[in-house]
């Protein structure tokens, strides 16, 4: 089960090899998902009863933070809490 802190978050640090990191919001990077799992052979088994790819990308999104493209290429994702202006320490 996921942690409810996460939902509130609503930006995501995301990791591809070889490229600089990515600062996306949800949106984005379920879209960011969907493109990364459109683009295996087959998707992981958990996913594989998700009829969408919208489905697997949030249940993705909401369970996981690394995906393996091939043998030894893995994106990964990690939830941020960004701080407005001004409300640092």
């Amino acid at each position: 089960m996921s942690d409810p802190l996460i939902r509130e978050l609503d930006h995501y640090v995301v990791l591809e090899p070889g490229k600089p990191e990515q600062l996306l919001t949800v949106a984005e990077t379920l879209v960011w998902l969907e493109q990364q799992l459109s683009s295996l052979e087959s998707v992981p088994e958990d996913l594989s009863g998700l009829p969408m790819a919208a489905d697997q990308a949030q249940r993705l999104l909401e369970t996981a933070c690394e995906l393996e493209l091939q043998p030894g290429v893995t994106v990964q994702w990690f939830a941020i809490r960004l701080e407005p202006p001004g409300t640092a320490n």
